[in-house]
């Protein structure tokens, strides 16, 4: 069973961080990866696709260079998770990966906002002894309001 210093963080928000979404960072975000695709470097070829205009890959959200040390999958919400899990007995931490749900493009000249939320955590019994499972969601919204995507990040604590 997991402690109420554990238990209570569950629904816990952070900060709100905000990024600009510049044309040239996301060129730079897809050279990094190696993705060709003109829809995120040829404004003239962009404009003649229903997206109207550059947009950033997938991948965009998760670039640390952008985000810098507010990164917010790495924010001091993030932070408290672990150091509260790590004073009740569980020091190691894994990362468990991260997965994106993605509901709008999202644009050369946006706005972003992200709020993280401890989402869940909970106890699982492994091969080699109990471990935590903690999923951290990040909402990524523009600056009319949409929600362009949505990041769960899953620590695994021993």
């Amino acid at each position: 069973m997991l402690p109420q210093e554990i238990v209570q963080l569950i629904g816990k928000t952070g900060e709100i961080t905000v990024l600009e979404v510049e044309k040239g960072a996301i060129k730079k975000f897809a050279d990094a990866v190696g993705d060709a695709n003109p829809l995120y470097r040829d404004e003239e070829y962009a404009r003649s696709t229903g997206f109207g205009g550059i947009v950033a890959p997938p991948g965009f959200f998760g670039w640390p260079t952008k985000w810098k040390s507010a990164m917010p999958f790495f924010s001091e919400i993030r932070q408290e998770v672990v150091d509260t899990i790590a004073k009740a007995g569980y020091s190691r931490i894994l990362d468990g990966g991260i997965e994106y749900d993605f509901y709008h493009p999202v644009r050369a000249g946006d706005t972003l906002s992200a709020l993280s939320k401890v989402k869940d955590i909970r106890e699982r019994e492994a091969k080699a002894g109990k471990m935590i499972l903690s999923v951290i969601e990040t909402t990524y919204t523009n600056q009319n309001g949409d929600i362009v995507a949505k990041a769960h990040q899953t620590l695994i604590s021993r």
